[in-house]
């Protein structure tokens, strides 16, 4: 695994910030969401080396993140939410700078290479404190992956792009992780849908998910409500023969969401009264959530 965390703490005075968390992570994107002040920006300054842990352990590419803090940043792109620059200088300058604090050979080389991937070309006459917020951002992903690391950490990395900007960063971090490990934190839903195989939700400082997205989906399910879609128009009244139906109500179209407190009698009332009717069920699917919505669920004020 390229990071691994077992029993991960970090307090602030009395205040715990992150608190006793365990995971691992290997190729692939990882969304890591939660509320604003959950942990998440703290746990990524402990894998990153930035901030030590209070207590616990983690590693990554192998290295311990307290006894190897070289060898940790060599193998880590680290795109932080605060993503600092130095304003007066100009893109080219600023990434041949971040080459030579990697030690890099063949700079050159490298640094056209990470303007070519992340669109900069067009912006590289500017100055850094000249550039919209989303230059900034590309700048920032820039400098994570100047030295090709193994694992990229990304703090808000769309945060500020338009929508064609996104799309292109979005590809960029999906074809990353086919060979890398990437820990992504993001607010936007959609994104971490398009672009992660596997999400960790963190409260309060503690993970209370950590699993595939659909996995998490389905065990937060509606099974008392069943989705059904017609190929023909119906209205309210037409469902009225069906007993086991509580309520109902037109999602869109031809798609009605029934409730019933029986779901396997209603499904195949269902089946048998289309049967009768002749008509067509095209998809027949119990409800449920959207990650937006699981994710409200599961870190919602008490």
């Amino acid at each position: 695994m390229s990071i691994i965390v077992k029993g991960l703490s970090r307090k602030y005075g009395e205040q715990i910030a992150v608190n006793n968390i365990s995971f691992d992570i290997g190729k692939g994107i990882v969304g890591f969401l939660g509320p604003n002040g959950a942990g998440k920006s703290t746990t990524m300054k402990m894998l990153t080396t930035y901030v030590p842990p209070t207590s616990g352990t983690a590693s990554v590419c192998g290295f311990d993140i307290e006894k190897d803090v070289l060898s940790v940043r060599r193998h880590v792109g680290y795109l932080p939410e605060s993503n600092p620059l130095y304003y007066d200088m100009y893109v080219r300058e600023y990434l041949n700078f971040a080459a030579g604090i990697h030690q890099l050979s063949n700079v050159k080389a490298k640094v056209e290479d990470v303007i070519g991937m992340t669109g900069l070309g067009k912006e590289v006459h500017k100055k850094l404190g000249q550039l919209s917020k989303g230059y900034k951002q590309r700048v920032g992903l820039a400098q994570a992956m100047i030295h090709n690391p193994d694992v990229l950490i990304l703090d808000e990395p769309t945060s500020g792009l338009d929508p064609n900007q996104l799309a292109d960063i979005r590809d960029l971090i999906v074809k990353l992780g086919k060979e890398k490990t990437v820990l992504l934190s993001t607010h936007i839903m959609q994104e971490v849908q398009a672009m992660c195989s596997r999400v960790i939700i963190i409260k309060d400082g503690s993970i209370v998910a950590d699993d595939a997205i659909g996995n998490i989906q389905a065990q937060t399910e509606n099974k008392n409500t069943i989705i059904v879609t017609l190929e023909i128009d119906l209205q309210q009244a037409d469902f009225k023969e069906i007993a086991t139906i509580e309520s109902i109500r037109l999602l869109e179209g031809k798609t009605w969401a029934l409730q019933t407190s029986h779901p396997d009698k209603l499904r195949k009332a269902l089946m048998q009264w289309a049967l009768q009717k002749d008509y067509t069920i095209a998809s027949l699917q119990t409800e449920t959530k959207s990650l937006e919505e699981v994710f409200r669920d599961l870190t919602k004020s008490e």
